[in-house]
């Protein structure tokens, strides 16, 4: 009895709160939860019932969140389907009802009750769908109406983006809403706008005044007399400007209302340091009756900018450096389909760092996005995703097109946004080699460049545009696409795709020199870091972080130093999938300063140190807390230790005793720690205040002399033909590089270290993906043609594990887009037959690439050793065809 009356009051309660949102005249209730899915496509469905085995889901959805990581190349690009019921209230029969989509890629078509309502194109903004003439109403309420949603992310020529260094997730990612107006509302039908536009026209710190326009649609089948009352309040809820509007609105009407709210005194203007927002609350109201139609809310900040080609961005009249990151929106496990708190955590992320920039890249993402950039004071550039190429034809124009105008209608009203963008990196991949076929495509690509800036600049005169480029200077200025857009924006990566370091300064300079008229932005550049890898020898491609790190640090010094350069963004805030993508992380694009789970990357806190105001100091390497190394005659190994902070000097203390006091070169204090075995305590303290850090450290010294007392053996892994050193954080273990044999110590006897054949993008190793495994980077190097290798070790028994992977493979590999020009890669594939004996007993016979050894694939055996008479370990290795092959060695100690 107790249950029912608690059912019969949480009833009462909802109709009383949806009965008096509706008395404001409009109300958007998520219906996120109860969905059930199927992955494929159901015949006849859903006219015909299907007897398929439904799995019951919530909103936000994806498909992919496992195959996208797995060892089999590809992705599901297909059809799913979502079911759910709903409970419409008898009072919703005379109202506008629709179901709203903040996004679902990349085509979909929504049925209700077995109908088709409607259909959408385009991954990545939002739709809505009127659905209210398809429902069943009843007056108790419980009358279920079936809501069916077909998905699809298959790839189609006609719509972009076509291919890109990102996944297409398939699935309804974003939230879900039942939206419901009374007949007569602001327009919901306009691009999934709110109905209600704002700008303004005018603002200095002295006075502003406010541009609003609004659409109203009556739906119903009488004429009303209404009117638009617009407020704007402050932070604080107090009235700083009104006006009004009156019409008489025909059945099936739409009319424009345009207000315009001037003279507001002295604003609180919005800027990254204090982004105030006003609310501008539109209500319409019947003129006669008072009553409530509709009301919508929208922010509004006081600001105005301009890029200057010669000194920059300046913001409310005062230079600012745009510094920031792009971001793309999926995160480990969850795919692209995330709750609004992450969304809202990346942009405080971004905040925290110091930034006051952001590139939403390379497509609109959900509004939490947006909305967040307003309230934490972070600009912001939009694009719709046009990637790599287009289909030069009328269908996959229109699409751009529509896309182009969706994501400025439902965006036009936040201040964060400076920009809109378009074609990124569009002349990356040639879809045709023929001279005259490709010059046709390059000139339809530019007329359909110019449509969308016309139509760009249409919609909103008052924003930016920008084309962002890969670093192909002279193509994209043949092709005429550098000046079409207000900005451009450069992708450079010149110490990692291509050249060196100082490739990127010269190419700055020369733009700047040449077309002294266009104002840019560096819209990407970054470079992968694993962090799992360290080098103390870092160099190009080696996935490194101190490779990154330096990366960045010559980067930043470079954009800082030109003032002509409006600003940059780096690529990218955080780690990403790309299913394609192989790497030491496969399928996943690294270029990020933090993990796809955002923990922060040495680059990270460089950031920090650069742009934050507050004193910040803090010791990088943050997840590098076990390592290991080779002891010197002290007992000790000296490794480098770098402190980020924006204080003068820094003094490093470890375990209680000062090593060093530093001044800090370019925001960075470079220390030489002498490590011990065990735990080492570091503290960073800055001269002038205090300010500090702390970590812990855990040592694992390697003794070379194996047979020593003072450090006992335990075990030792080395990864083979590397030059680096990994860190398998899941098995507490850290794999040192290789070093030659030299008596009484450990190493490798002949060979060489293995590099592509012809040459690649590294100089050891390869890049591709290593099946079976998690540690591709102890299979992705190799010494090729080696005698032996031997441990001088003290008697016992010991545990020896080999590692082998064949990096030779009879199939091409396909040049990948993000290459950024490379060409395929494809190392000659000769046939492989070894034998492996360890002190003289023969543990491996005739190890082939025809049967145990595939290529690409990770092999591993183990093996148990008992060592006597001080005869050490010798590894033998016997070629019959080719050349014998190791990647990775382990040896444990027993007892």
């Amino acid at each position: 009895m107790r249950s029912a009356k608690v059912i019969c009051l949480v009833t009462f309660l909802s109709l009383f709160i949806v009965n008096q949102i509706l008395a404001q005249g409009r109300i958007k209730q998520s219906v996120n939860t109860g969905w059930h899915f199927y992955s494929g496509d159901i015949a006849g469905y859903p006219e015909k019932e299907s007897n398929v085995n439904w799995e019951p889901v919530s909103i936000p959805h994806t498909w992919n969140t496992k195959d996208v990581n797995d060892d089999e190349k590809g992705y599901y690009r297909g059809i799913g389907w979502y079911k759910k019921t709903i409970y419409v209230p008898a009072s919703y029969k005379n109202k506008s009802v629709s179901l709203y989509f903040e996004g679902a890629d990349q085509q979909t078509w929504v049925y209700v009750n077995g109908k088709l309502a409607g259909s959408h194109t385009g991954g990545y903004t939002a739709f809505n769908i009127p659905v209210g003439n398809l429902l069943k109403f009843n007056s108790d309420d419980n009358t279920p109406n079936e809501i069916e949603v077909k998905v699809t992310n298959a790839h189609d020529a006609n719509i972009p983006p076509l291919s890109a260094d990102f996944t297409f997730y398939g699935g309804i990612y974003r939230d879900v809403y039942l939206v419901v107006t009374n007949p007569i509302h602001f327009d919901t039908d306009n691009n999934a706008s709110n109905g209600v536009f704002i700008s303004t026209p005018s603002v200095s710190a002295a006075s502003a005044w406010v541009n609003v326009k609004a659409s109203v649609d009556n739906q119903s089948a009488v004429k009303r007399d209404v009117k638009v009352l617009t407020q704007i309040l402050d932070r604080d809820g107090k009235l700083i400007s009104s006006g009004e509007s009156r019409s008489n609105a025909l059945p099936g009407q739409k009319i424009s209302f345009v207000q315009n709210l001037k003279n507001i005194s002295r604003p609180n203007l919005w800027a990254p340091d204090e982004p105030y927002l006003y609310r501008v609350v539109t209500t319409l109201t019947d003129a006669k009756t008072k009553e409530i139609l509709d009301e919508v809310s929208n922010p509004l900040g006081f600001r105005w900018y301009r890029f200057d080609v010669n000194t920059g961005f300046y913001l409310n009249g005062k230079p600012l450096k745009l510094i920031g990151a792009s971001r793309h929106q999926d995160f480990k496990d969850l795919g692209n389909a995330l709750p609004d708190a992450i969304h809202v955590h990346d942009m405080e992320l971004l905040k925290a760092m110091g930034a006051n920039f952001v590139r939403i890249a390379h497509y609109p993402q959900d509004p939490a996005i947006v909305e967040a950039c307003d309230r934490l004071g972070i600009l912001a550039s939009e694009e719709i995703p046009i990637v790599n190429e287009i289909t030069d034809n009328e269908t996959f124009g229109t699409n751009c097109k529509n896309m182009m105008t969706e994501m400025i209608r439902q965006n036009y009203n936040h201040p964060s946004i400076i920009v809109w963008a378009y074609m990124n990196e569009i002349l990356l991949r040639m879809p045709f080699k023929e001279a005259e076929r490709q010059a046709t495509y390059i000139k339809n690509l530019a007329l359909l460049a110019q449509g969308i800036e016309t139509l760009t600049r249409s919609e909103d005169s008052s924003r930016y545009t920008m084309i962002p480029c890969h670093g192909s200077y002279n193509a994209y200025a043949k092709a005429g696409l550098l000046t079409i857009p207000k900005i451009v924006g450069w992708n450079l990566y010149n110490g990692w795709y291509s050249g060196n370091f100082g490739g990127f300064a010269d190419f700055m300079d020369k733009f700047h020199k040449d077309m002294p008229n266009t104002p840019f932005i560096i819209s990407e550049y970054g470079a992968d870091a694993d962090p799992r890898i360290h080098s103390n020898n870092p160099e190009r491609f080696d996935k490194s972080m101190e490779y990154v790190n330096t990366y960045h640090e010559v980067y930043m010094k470079a954009i800082m130093a030109r003032s002509f350069l409006a600003g940059a963004a780096i690529w990218n805030l955080a780690d990403f999938n790309s299913e394609q993508r192989e790497d030491a992380m496969p399928h996943i694009n690294s270029k990020g300063i933090m993990t796809v789970d955002r923990q922060p990357k040495d680059s990270y806190l460089f950031y920090q140190a650069n742009l934050l105001k507050k004193p910040f100091v803090r010791i990088g390497s943050r997840s590098w807390t076990l390592r290991s190394g080779i002891a010197n005659d002290k007992l000790q190994c000296i490794q480098s230790v770098e402190v980020y902070t924006n204080q003068p000097e820094i003094k490093l203390v470890l375990n209680g005793e000062n090593i060093a006091t530093k001044k800090a070169e370019d925001h960075v204090c470079r220390f030489d720690v002498p490590f011990v075995n065990g735990i080492n305590k570091l503290e960073a303290i800055a001269t002038s205040n205090s300010q500090s850090d702390e970590a812990e450290i855990n040592f694992v010294m390697v003794d070379n002399n194996l047979k020593g007392t003072v450090l006992p053996f335990s075990e030792l892994n080395v990864s083979v033909g590397d030059r680096r050193m990994y860190v398998d954080e899941r098995d507490h273990e850290v794999w040192l590089p290789e070093q030659e044999y030299k008596p009484g110590s450990w190493g490798y006897v002949g060979g060489r270290v293995y590099a592509l054949k012809g040459g690649g993008r590294q100089s050891f190793g390869t890049d591709k993906n290593i099946t079976g495994t998690d540690d591709d980077p102890i299979y992705q190097t190799q010494r090729v043609g080696l005698e032996g290798f031997n441990f001088d070790i003290a008697d016992g028994d010991y545990e020896l594990t080999l590692h082998f992977a064949e990096l030779e493979t009879p199939a091409k590999q396909e040049g990948l887009a993000y290459n950024l020009g490379a060409n395929a890669e494809g190392a000659a594939f000769t046939v492989r037959s070894f034998s492996v004996s360890v002190n003289g007993n023969e543990v491996l016979h005739d190890l082939n690439n025809a049967a145990d050894l595939k290529p690409l694939a990770a092999y591993a055996t183990k093996v148990r050793v008992t060592v006597r008479n001080g005869q050490g370990i010798r590894i033998g290795f016997k070629a019959n065809k080719g050349e014998a092959i190791l990647n990775g060695i382990q040896l444990r100690r027993i007892f």
